[in-house]
């Protein structure tokens, strides 16, 4: 997911974004620890797309506006 896809969403849905990714990256995590992860990159992926979204969450709670 690109930022500036980030960028168009509200603060709800990027909340809503967050718990999504979040989970994902739970459960990536514990296929990884029962060697049943497929794509091992796919948790970089998850890891680098929270990221984003919590820096938008950031700059939004900073400067007010999404911009």
């Amino acid at each position: 997911m690109k930022a500036s896809e980030i960028r168009k969403l509200s603060a709800e849905e990027l909340d809503a974004k967050l718990l999504e990714l979040k989970d994902e990256l739970f459960k990536l995590r514990f296929q990884q620890a029962i060697n049943q992860l497929d794509n091992p990159m796919r948790i970089n992926a998850v890891k680098k797309d929270i990221a984003r979204i919590k820096t938008i969450q950031r700059d939004v709670e900073l400067h007010g506006v999404n911009s």
